[in-house]
């Protein structure tokens, strides 16, 4: 079989196929003195393109429960996950085998609360916190693009409401004391 028939035939095959079920998790942490939101990237080990932390389905294990597992052995965080997924994007995956799947990745936030100084995959791939837009630029997968700016979204919004709720907040007069009477 021809380099061109084989390639034919991935393609053929992984159309045809189901997409592989991926969790993923988007990580995220507010700066505390700006209150500036930034989002980390890392780099794939293969192809080193920029991604988010993802793997396959883990026995005993919800898909949010596993992009916490994932963003922990591959990056080294550690926070609180929504059990809610925030989208999906596609992506094609050359397995081990030299066989082309297309991954489908259910991706949930995680707001990052401690980075860990030894993890799993330490060094084997380059880890960097970056703005929403810039991750946006960087990734590949139009899909996951969206996810960050629609993400982006979601954090401006909720954000802006609880500053509205803390000025709000800080500006009730305070409940007259009451003296007891004599």
């Amino acid at each position: 079989m021809t380099l061109f028939a084989r390639l034919a035939s991935d393609v053929q095959l992984m159309f045809r196929r189901p997409p592989r079920q991926q969790y993923g998790a988007l990580c995220y942490r507010v700066k505390k003195k700006s209150g500036e939101v930034e989002v980390l990237l890392m780099t794939s080990r293969d192809t080193g393109r920029w991604v988010i932390p993802k793997g396959w389905p883990m026995t005993r294990k919800c898909a949010h429960e596993v992009a916490m597992q994932e963003a922990f052995e591959e990056a080294g965080v550690r926070g609180v996950v929504e059990p809610e997924t925030l989208g999906a994007y596609t992506y094609p995956k050359v397995l081990r085998d030299g066989v082309q799947v297309v991954c489908k990745v259910q991706v949930y936030a995680l707001e990052v609360t401690n980075m860990m100084k030894n993890f799993k995959e330490k060094g084997e791939r380059r880890i960097e916190w970056v703005s929403f837009d810039e991750a946006a630029r960087r990734v590949r997968e139009p899909e996951l693009r969206h996810l960050f700016l629609a993400f982006k979204k979601k954090m401006t919004d909720r954000l802006s409401a609880n500053a509205a709720t803390q000025i709000s907040t800080d500006n009730q007069i305070p409940a007259a004391k009451q003296i007891p009477a004599e």
